[in-house]
């Protein structure tokens, strides 16, 4: 079984690196590349959220400080448009999670829904900061990336194509390694009963702090490509409040606290996302169709489509088994009646209840006398 999941998952992993090359169209590529983005943002934010149980709203401020320290570090440090920015994603990452650990020890001091409401609010104190720290930000006017002009138009998005690819293969590799370490399993005890797990040694503060950092951490990286893709980067689109409702609706619908449902919402709905914004996107009806799925998502499918099939699955293994259990045994005990059967009739004819047996017998000595 092993061995058929290692060949899938390689199979898998090819078939992302030659899809560009297969489907080379610019806008299929451009779709592709916010479906890996979101898909690494999803699963980043699913090793904090999903193995803890603490929902954060809030991961947008991340995403945002990635995607403004790339520019910034861009600008001062000259760097021209090409392959040099990609060098700077994970310096970008490792700022928003510097940003995440003192943010992260005030949000995690309350539990739940409180948590919840504290996330929001850091996104938009960060957000306001981006609109009033003019001198780092540029405020309102926002910040521009270098442009790569050397690239074809062809050419163009294959870099940051396989940018988010090796990110999104990274945070799976993370998210695997959370999902199956002794950090992982303390992860999980938090999220099933906080305090029990207190009691029974898990260090609950430092672990949920690591983990927000990691996700952090990212989400940072995720941001600072995007930010590099579209060239600029701004207060609202920077801090987007519809990022958090996009990653938590991509989580629940794959399957929150599992590694492949992250990915598999967001290669769901990213490229219907896509799709609706670009047919009412002047309108802002993809907004309301995007909090519809949500209300479907949760009353239909509130476990995700990974745990629900899974769990169908078992069950229907189970029924098969039960079901040629019973078959089994049915035929056990017809053969055994039927052997109970076949040596009641011998027994019979042995002692002359047949048409042959001491009857007969008697029939034919009476004719002979």
């Amino acid at each position: 079984m092993r061995i058929f999941k290692t060949v899938g998952i390689l199979l898998l992993l090819v078939i992302a690196i030659v899809f560009p090359l297969v489907f080379s169209n610019p806008a299929v590529t451009t779709i592709a590349i916010f479906t890996l983005i979101f898909a690494a943002a999803t699963t980043g934010w699913n090793i904090f959220s999903g193995y803890t149980g603490y929902v954060s709203l809030g991961h947008a401020a991340y995403f945002g400080v990635g995607g403004y320290a790339m520019a910034i570090l861009c600008q001062d440090w000259k760097v021209p448009g090409g392959y040099m920015p990609f060098l700077l994603v994970p310096l970008a990452g490792l700022v928003a999670a510097l940003f995440a650990i003192p943010l992260g020890w005030i949000a995690l001091r309350v539990r739940r829904h409180t948590f919840v409401v504290i996330t929001i609010a850091i996104f938009f104190i960060l957000q306001l900061f981006s609109f009033n720290l003019r001198g780092l930000t540029n405020g309102s006017t926002g910040l521009s990336l270098p442009i790569p002009i050397d690239w074809s138009g062809d050419f163009f998005n294959f870099p940051f194509y396989y940018a988010a690819l090796i990110v999104l293969v990274v945070a799976i590799a993370i998210s695997w390694w959370v999902r199956n370490s002794k950090y992982g399993l303390g992860l999980l005890a938090i999220r099933d009963d906080e305090d029990r797990a207190l009691g029974l040694g898990v260090s609950t503060g430092p672990s949920k702090l690591v983990a927000f950092v990691i996700s952090a951490l990212i989400v940072g990286m995720v941001g600072a490509i995007w930010a590099y893709f579209v060239e600029s980067i701004y207060p609202p689109s920077g801090f987007d409040a519809t990022f958090d409702l996009a990653v938590v609706l991509m989580a629940y619908l794959g399957g929150l606290g599992t590694i492949s449902g992250p990915i598999l919402g967001a290669f769901i709905l990213e490229p219907a996302q896509q799709y609706f914004t670009l047919q009412y996107g002047a309108t802002g009806y993809y907004l309301v169709v995007y909090g519809a799925l949500f209300l479907v998502i949760m009353l239909l499918l509130p476990r995700g489509i990974i745990p629900t099939v899974s769990e169908r699955w078992v069950k229907f293994q189970y029924g098969r088994q039960r079901s040629a259990q019973e078959n089994m045994a049915l035929e056990g005990v017809g053969s055994r009646i039927a052997s109970e059967d076949g040596s009641g009739r011998d027994d019979e004819d042995d002692q002359g209840g047949g048409p042959y047996g001491e009857q007969g017998q008697s029939v034919s000595n009476e004719k002979t006398v």
